[in-house]
């Protein structure tokens, strides 16, 4: 015996639009029917919370699937799937398409390659699907949009709940972010992680999707626009302080990575820090939001000379 719900939809042209749309959910459990072999056109990811089974690659080979796992259907593979007899499983299912796989894909939040892909909780990704589901009701005007974005909360779930990855990424992450600002370089970092700066950057690639280097920018330039937006300092001062001593390069790189100037930001996003603000930290130094005195985030650059100009 087995259950099962599902719904289907149709976005329009203007939902494809938005980058990914949600084109079912379903919900089964039990001794759920094998699936395959077939070819599907869009994406799916099917969350097993309970149960067991197995997974056959186009080359015939089997692999065990067991609970908590995600099995990844991808566009042009061919599968086939299905549980155990004797235990049956619990599964939920999202098919979604739209441009933004491809990014998904190249950031590997979506892994074309490995279909089967253990879990240490299902009950995230799950919480997001049953959120799909209510949304799935007859006759909500929202249907379209409230589902699109779902499914990228959806793929941000999965890939927090990944067995292979704390849940909040590697420890060398964290280190990376409070050292962002000094004068390390990329091989400096992994020296200091005890790792070869091409294995740095196959740790931060797989963890964050980029670059040491590109992760370092980000962090480097996110501190700088909240110097700009919340201090006086002039466009040097932030530079330094962010780990630039040319502040040419640091607002040509600062234009190219944010989209305007620095002087444009800071006449765009600039705000008025009241003279008592401090007046509400913690002994650690923290407010309730979770910023330091300085306005900067406490999580505390160079592929070899990221720090410099140049």
């Amino acid at each position: 015996m087995f259950r099962t719900w599902m719904r289907f939809f149709t976005p329009g042209p203007v939902h494809h639009r938005l980058g990914l749309v949600c084109q079912g959910v379903g919900l089964q459990y039990g001794a759920v029917p094998a699936v395959g072999p077939r070819v599907l056109d869009g994406h799916v990811a099917v969350v097993i919370s309970s149960g067991r089974g197995w997974y056959r690659t186009p080359d015939g080979r089997r692999t065990p699937v067991s609970a908590p796992a995600l099995v990844w259907l991808t566009p042009g593979v061919p599968h086939h799937y299905g549980p155990d007899p004797d235990s049956g499983w619990d599964e939920a299912f999202v098919t979604f398409t739209g441009p933004d796989t491809a990014t998904y894909t190249e950031l590997g939040y979506i892994e074309p390659e490995r279909p089967v892909v253990p879990l240490a909780d299902a009950a995230g990704p799950r919480d997001v699907i049953a959120r799909i589901a209510r949304a799935a009701r007859r006759g909500n005007p929202l249907l379209e949009v409230e589902t699109g974005a779902a499914v990228h909360e959806l793929l941000v779930a999965l890939r927090r709940a990944r067995a292979d990855l704390a849940p909040d990424g590697d420890p060398v992450l964290p280190a990376l972010a409070r050292d962002a600002c000094t004068d390390m370089t990329v091989a400096d970092h992994a020296a200091r992680h005890g790792m070869t700066p091409a294995e740095l950057r196959t740790a931060v690639r797989r963890i964050a999707g980029c670059s040491p280097k590109d992760y370092l920018i980000g962090i480097r330039l996110g501190r700088a626009q909240e110097l700009l937006a919340t201090t006086e300092l002039s466009v040097a001062a932030v530079a330094r302080r962010v780990g630039y001593d040319d502040p040419a390069y640091f607002s040509r790189l600062f234009t190219r990575r944010v989209g305007m100037a620095p002087v444009r930001f800071r006449a765009q996003q600039s705000r008025a820090v009241p003279d008592d603000w401090n007046d509400g930290l913690g002994a650690d130094g923290l407010g309730a939001d979770g910023l330091g005195a300085d306005g900067l985030s406490e999580d505390g650059l160079s592929e070899d000379g990221l720090s410099g100009g140049g």
